[in-house]
């Protein structure tokens, strides 16, 4: 029995030293860390009539339209058909959906269209000029 109590001793100590205990971080910490997200993933897709976005809140609600405004604590979306403006504070928000082109896409789409009007030119040319 005095060789055990040693043993579960050094066997707890052990665990805490080296075991990591889970710590849960607190409610409004959490809801700064999604908001700091929302917003970046926001300013990622940008504002204007191109970027297109729905979003679901909280109260399960959808909201569809193009970002107007990015603010610290809230972002404005406009609807597209009746251009009305709704004010969205970050922590009503569940998802973000937004479909936005990166630069490359549409530099790459623009080439892609380039080279297929080349190739045509140049395959309806070669029907149309005889001597050329």
């Amino acid at each position: 029995m005095t060789r055990t109590s040693p043993t579960i001793i050094a066997c707890l100590l052990a665990c805490a030293l080296f075991c990591q205990t889970a710590v849960a971080s607190s409610p409004p910490e959490r809801e700064s860390r999604y908001t700091q997200k929302i917003k970046a993933s926001l300013l990622e897709l940008g504002t204007g009539d191109a970027t297109r976005i729905t979003v679901k809140l909280k109260d399960k609600t959808t909201l569809t339209g193009y970002i107007r405004e990015i603010g610290d604590r809230s972002f404005v979306i406009g609807d597209v058909t009746t251009a009305a403006a709704t004010t969205v504070p970050y922590p009503d928000v569940v998802q973000v959906q937004g479909n936005n082109l990166s630069t490359g896409a549409k530099i790459a789409i623009t080439v892609a269209i380039i080279v297929a009007a080349a190739i045509i030119l140049y395959s309806v040319k070669g029907a149309f000029c005889d001597g050329c």
